[in-house]
């Protein structure tokens, strides 16, 4: 480590800064209670000012600690430390949400203050053998060295098969399924710790690009070939390569169904049970990593915004001046006509100049001609149309949609639109779709991903009508 970037790294990283901080105290174990222990990723300002608000109320009474500020003057100071991040949410409600430097400070005290019943060896050392394993025989250029692991592997799942025919069971001991549960649990908390950032590392760029948007003299190519490359070096790098392949295999629907079946299966262990309380994590897994993917992707999606903005201003300020300078040419030459320039060579084209021939235009086309005919207006009568078409009019239920949704949540922690529509087919046209995207537009649990396509089969039932139509995916969490 060099003394000046760790002397750089003590005087502004906000980790360090929170660590040092006069009250740290109340600031790192609040933000724990409030987003750690409760498993939230964001809190509205009135819902984390009433509860500041009563922590202070609490640290004064019960403890005889007393901060004398108000709660909003806090949680300004904490933003603008880099502490808290704050956003207006469709309905401009402000929302808070941790930062990755205080996600750090609170997994390093965390882990200095709590101490761990065991230290477990076994569980790792069995993962880094097994990966090392896959690293070895996957990549060998000896076919037999992969022949023969293969065969290893067959005659050890053979012997299983014969145990598990007969009867006979070898299950985990006790330390062993609490030891791999806390290596799990500890795993997901890190991955949720990397997804903030990678998050940052998006909202870094973003924030470039918008200094670099605001200056005049800096050209439209020059902007785009830096964020272009940098976001094509981010998304060609080992992280950004790990980052799809990780996203498209939690979209997977038969990777999810599988891995609920796994979680379900694990949390009715008895060992389990008993050590589960200390940790909701699991349960949660797939929903956490979800949002954290969708926070990344909203992130990306706001610098192509910024992008698009730009391009399309200097568009319109680079026509402006091409007018502007055609105008003054236009009145330099009217105020010149009479008295022309002396010199003959007055003006001088560098290029050459491009003759166009009288005869090398298009031939004239005659326009065409509108032929249009009047015909006799005949006055209606009501026998002439049909009125129980207003009596057949159909509505969608979406209180019957949002049971359906709940009913499939029962058994998965989450679920996608095309696997509901699969289980209940629609029968209500596109109308019944707009129903569920409304339903997901107004369910905060609910992820859209604009950036993955589905095709869907719909049919309707009154027109004997059936379709396909492809729209992004949405996928609705259980809360």
């Amino acid at each position: 480590m060099d003394y000046l970037k760790v002397k750089k790294l003590k005087e502004g990283d906000p980790s360090i800064k929170l660590l040092n901080a006069d009250n740290s105290p109340l600031i790192i174990s609040f933000l724990y209670q409030q987003f750690k222990e409760k498993n939230t990723l964001e809190l509205s300002k009135d819902d984390l000012e009433s509860n500041l608000s009563n922590y202070l109320y609490y640290l004064k009474t019960q403890e005889g600690i007393e901060y004398p500020r108000q709660p909003a003057e806090y949680l300004e100071d904490w933003t603008n430390s880099e502490y808290l991040r704050s956003r207006y949410s469709t309905n401009d409600v402000i929302y808070y949400e941790l930062t990755h430097h205080t996600e750090k400070a609170l997994y390093w005290v965390k882990n200095l203050i709590e101490t761990r019943k065991f230290v477990g060896t076994e569980s790792r050392l069995l993962t880094i053998i097994n990966t090392l394993k896959e690293l070895a025989y996957k990549n060998t250029n000896n076919p037999t060295e992969r022949l023969n692991e293969l065969k290893k592997q067959k005659q050890e799942i053979e012997l299983e098969i014969e145990k598990a025919e007969a009867g006979i069971t070898d299950p985990l001991t006790d330390t062993q399924i609490r030891e791999r549960y806390s290596d799990i649990c500890k795993t997901l908390d890190d991955m949720l710790t990397d997804f903030k950032e990678i998050e940052h590392n998006f909202r870094l760029l973003d924030m470039e690009t918008r200094k670099k948007l605001i200056q005049k003299d800096i050209q439209k190519g020059e902007i785009l070939d830096e964020v272009v490359s940098t976001e094509d070096d981010i998304r060609n790098s080992d992280q950004g390569k790990s980052l799809e392949a990780f996203w498209n295999l939690l979209q997977s629907q038969e990777q999810l169904d599988e891995l609920d079946k796994l979680i379900e299966m694990t949390l009715t262990i008895q060992q389990i049970q008993e050590v589960k309380q200390q940790s909701f994590t699991l349960e949660d897994m797939v929903i956490k990593l979800s949002r954290a993917g969708v926070k990344v992707q909203k992130v990306n999606h706001s610098l192509a915004e910024q992008l698009s903005r730009f391009l399309d201003n200097r568009t319109y300020l680079e026509n402006k001046r091409i007018m502007d300078i055609l105008s003054d040419i236009k009145s330099i030459a009217f105020e010149i006509k009479d008295t022309p320039p002396t010199e003959a060579n007055f003006l001088e084209i560098s290029s050459k100049a491009e003759i166009e021939m009288v005869m090398n235009r298009s031939l004239w086309t005659p326009k065409t001609m509108t032929n249009l005919r009047k015909e006799e207006i005949v006055l209606g009568s009501p026998d002439d149309s049909d009125a129980l078409i207003l009596y057949n009019q159909f509505s969608v239920d979406k209180r019957e949609l949002e049971g359906r949704i709940q009913e499939l949540l029962e058994t998965h922690s989450q679920i996608s639109l095309r696997k509901i529509i699969e289980t209940h087919p629609v029968k209500k046209g596109i109308d019944e779709i707009l129903a569920y995207i409304e339903i997901a537009s107004n369910d905060k649990k609910a992820v859209i991903n604009e950036d993955l396509s589905e095709i869907m089969i719909i049919s309707n039932t009154i027109s004997q009508k059936r379709f396909w139509i492809q729209m992004p995916q949405i996928i609705f969490c259980r809360s």
